[in-house]
């Protein structure tokens, strides 16, 4: 990535009046970062005289660099109200969001009190509740609220700590001055994102950023795990804590976020799936077994952790998380329960806790707030509706549908009566909090203009123990679309690196683990988790079924298109083998019989992602796959398995009825989907370590291997006595050994020659008995379980030496019939059936009953 030592072809930088004049100012009314009366703010023009961003066109190649690094990285953010299932790149803008460090120095403060005023507030709720006894909160508020966890009254999280990460959203009013706009204390996201801006336009402007003294933020994570491990429930000194991170999934809106914090923080990123409770105790369900779970950093909302005691209908939780929490012995952070304090609505009565738990005032205080269930508060605010923000006081329900909030300035005197009405007929579901004209921040239009937008910053406490709180030195800064007031990354809105200045010295703490010592080295194995060693079981066999079915394709297209025609037994033996593949459904009739009608068919299937053997399907599978164990992956595996996907989209239907694919365009895109999944299986071969659940994929690919390579030997011997050169021909082509044939036999093609390469030749990898020499190598190493050693397994799998005599494959029976090789490939056929059963049943369940999620 370029820098700035190395930006302007000029290598000046701007001074103040070049910037002023490309700088739009911000509207009247809200608080300008960028200018002061005069000119810029100091700490902008000190930015931009280190940034080296001399002319328009500096700033539109600094931009493009950020995006290219957003794509580089893979960082991205789930759009729910889109359809169509891909994520979109996450919106990063150039320009950093600067604090100084007065500033700095209130806002933490104020949020540090904040923190620990709402972690003595959740103590006391599911506690004593004297705040409710004593009227300082409304019973129908909080008791009201589907965040009220009533399982967890009484329980007591292990360490005594509730929440160890609480975030707030603040913001700027017109005089500079900050409010707290909203907190969130379930699972807040964005310390992902966070680090990746963090990286990203740090390294842009390395020299803006020494120079304005930055201070680092690493070792907020440092502390965040060392609490946890503190807290942690470990009834073993000798057995390591361990800690998992808990993911709704790849379909949840900020999974990337999941994914990188884990790899990060160094903790296994796990789906509910991945644990099971036993005698109150959390397990990690995983290939050896279970294994003891002690803490749980969750990025899943409350009610969906546990469907056996809060929402049934989830599939996302752990049934029984909620009675080993009660059990004391997990720690979950944040303790569930705290989605109550989420509500806008308990703003209002912040101040008065704080009095009264405290004895002081709050340092940062919150927009005002009234909580319409209240008589007096409804009467007051009602009338001067276009003040303020209508918001929900509760989360959407059947009974009470969520609603986006609405600014009352921009409603209709008519529109205000019908919100007046509604309001009135239930109170308690509405809160009513004063309008606040954002902040201003300076971003780049990409037309020459710099442009200030809405501004809003996530800052993020973590408890250290005993009561005590560290603010991290930055936040999420989120900006809002052009012309808006509200912040939202779901309505076009997008984000900036937030940078905290100090005068003293920069933290240089890293998350880089320290020395390690040659004794400290061991060659333990890395756990695998059941789910995770079934996708990448299932992630070898969709890449390998889509490089057979991307060849098989490939070579009945072109001998569909071919000047000459094949013999009609070499076309059977094409027609069989799609069938049995799935690339055209049953009942079409073979191309010997109707050319054209089989070709229609064969090219429609190519993209039909509803049949489940296409090669559409399997690239689909093969990345939704590969998104679950997306932390074992490298960023540039993620994109190999993304571009297989991608790239294999043909231009629109031109009308009614046309196959999307035409035999041209559809050879064009299995060569190219043939190289790009030959660099996947380079990634997979050579770029994985090779742990067991490096193992299971690669057996899965083998697995699958076998079962094509004995199909489409069993097509042409067994529907053939004399196979035509171009059925040898076609058997080559799907066993990718036309080049190596021909080196040692030109175009002679004969069978025993044939037969000894792609069945017996040692040195082939794609030979049946080389694959299964590999199956039996990597079998034996996977673990022995209750069920039996792993070699076990091997019962019914062919032996790979001694290897049958290539005389004995080809002989003939006394109808001519190649007995003895189709045995062989029939026993390989069952064998690779029960094999793929049997793994599923040792290692990737370990309830009764488990099914796969994926089809065989």
């Amino acid at each position: 990535m370029p820098t700035d030592k190395t930006t302007s072809t000029t290598g000046k930088s701007p001074d103040v009046s070049q910037i002023l004049r490309v700088a739009d100012p911000a509207t009247a009314g809200h608080y300008d970062e960028l200018r002061q009366a005069g000119g810029l703010r100091p700490q902008w023009a000190r930015f931009f005289e280190q940034s080296g961003l001399a002319r328009p066109g500096e700033f539109d190649r600094r931009a493009d660099d950020i995006a290219a690094q957003v794509r580089e990285n893979g960082i991205t953010y789930n759009i729910y109200a889109e359809t169509g299932g891909h994520a979109r790149p996450w919106p990063l803008d150039l320009l950093p969001f600067i604090i100084e460090e007065d500033d700095w120095a209130r806002i933490a403060a104020g949020v540090a009190e904040r923190a620990a005023l709402l972690e003595q507030i959740m103590g006391d709720i599911y506690g004593e509740q004297t705040l409710l006894k004593e009227g300082f909160l409304p019973p129908a508020l909080v008791q009201g609220h589907p965040g009220y966890l009533r399982p967890l009254i009484g329980a007591k999280p292990p360490g005594g700590t509730h929440l160890h990460i609480a975030a707030f959203d603040l913001a700027r009013d017109e005089q500079g001055e900050w409010w707290v706009v909203s907190q969130r204390t379930q699972a807040p996201s964005g310390l992902g994102y966070l680090l990746e801006n963090r990286l990203i336009v740090s390294q842009l402007f390395p020299t803006a950023f020494r120079d304005l003294n930055v201070q680092r933020i690493a070792s907020a994570y440092r502390h965040l795990l060392d609490r946890l491990k503190e807290d942690a429930p470990n009834p073993d000194p000798d057995e390591p804590t361990r800690i998992v991170l808990l993911t709704p999934g790849p379909y949840n809106e900020t999974y990337f976020e999941h994914v990188y914090l884990a790899h990060y923080l160094g903790i296994p990123l796990v789906e509910g799936s991945d644990l099971s409770v036993r005698e109150d105790r959390l397990f990690l369900n995983t290939m050896y077994g279970l294994e003891p779970v002690h803490a749980v950093l969750r990025r899943l909302d409350d009610d969906f952790c546990d469907p056996l005691e809060l929402r049934s209908g989830s599939s996302l939780g752990v049934p029984g998380l909620v009675q080993a929490m009660r059990a004391g012995n997990v720690l979950v952070a944040n303790a569930l329960g705290s989605s109550f304090l989420e509500s806008t609505a308990i703003h209002g009565f912040l101040p008065g806790i704080a009095r009264r738990l405290t004895g002081k005032e709050l340092s940062l205080p919150s927009l005002p707030s009234w909580w319409c269930g209240e008589r007096a508060a409804l009467e007051a605010v009602l009338p001067d509706l276009g003040k303020q923000v209508i918001k929900a006081t509760y989360p959407g329900s059947a009974e009470r549908p969520s609603f986006e909030p609405v600014i009352g300035a921009g409603l209709s005197e008519e529109q205000r009566a019908h919100w007046r009405g509604r309001i009135a007929s239930d109170p308690d579901a509405y809160t009513l909090q004063t309008f606040l004209p954002l902040s201003q921040s300076p971003t780049w239009d990409r037309k020459g203009r710099i442009v200030p937008r809405g501004t809003m910053v996530r800052v993020f406490a973590i408890s250290t123990g005993k009561g005590e709180w560290e603010v991290l030195p930055g936040g999420l800064t989120r900006i809002a679309a052009a012309g808006q007031n509200s912040v939202s990354m779901q309505r076009g809105g997008s984000s900036l690196d937030t940078w905290v200045r100090t005068q003293g010295p920069v933290d240089t703490f890293s998350m880089l683990p320290g020395r390690i010592r040659p004794e400290d080295i061991g060659r333990g194995r890395r756990l695998v988790s059941s789910r995770s060693a079934e996708n990448l079981f299932w992630m070898g066999r969709y890449s390998e079924r889509a490089e057979n079915g991307m060849r098989l394709a490939r070579t009945a297209i072109q001998a569909m298109t071919s000047p000459e025609t094949p013999p009609p037994s070499a076309l059977a033996s094409l027609h069989r083998l799609c069938l049995t593949s799935g690339l055209v459904p049953y009942g079409t009739p073979s191309p010997g019989e109707a050319r054209d009608i089989f070709l229609r068919s064969l090219l429609a299937s190519l993209t039909d992602a509803n049949a489940a053997m296409s090669v559409r399907f399997c690239l689909t599978s093969l990345v939704r796959t590969a998104d679950h164990v997306r932390d074992r992956l490298s960023s540039e595996h993620w994109r190999l398995v993304l571009q297989t996907r991608d790239g294999f989209v043909p231009r629109p239907t031109r009308r009614k009825g046309m196959p999307l694919f035409t035999p041209a365009e559809a050879l064009v895109s299995l060569d190219r989907l043939g190289m790009e999944l030959a660099g996947l299986t380079g990634a997979q071969t050579d770029r994985m370590v090779r742990d067991d659940g490096w193992r299971m994929l690669t057996i899965g690919r083998q697995i699958e291997r076998l079962s094509f390579f004995s199909s489409a030997l069993e097509a042409v011997f067994g529907s053939d006595s004399q196979p035509s050169d171009e059925a040898l021909d076609f058997l080559l082509t799907l066993f990718d050994s036309t080049i190596t044939y021909r080196a040692y036999h030109q175009r002679r093609l004969q069978v025993p020659p044939l037969i000894d390469l792609v069945v017996l030749d040692p040195n082939n990898p794609r030979s049946i008995y080389r694959v299964l020499k590999v199956i039996h190598r990597q079998v034996e190493k996977l673990p022995d379980s209750a069920a039996g050693a792993s070699a076990d397994l091997l019962a019914g799998v062919p032996p790979y030496e001694p290897t049958p005599s290539l005389s004995s494959l080809c002989s003939r029976d006394l109808l001519g019939g190649w007995s003895n090789l189709l045995e062989l490939t029939g026993n390989c056929a069952s064998a690779a059936r029960m094999l793929s059963d049997e793994i599923g049943l040792r290692y990737l369940s370990h309830t009764q009953g488990g099914e796969s999620a994926y089809l065989s």
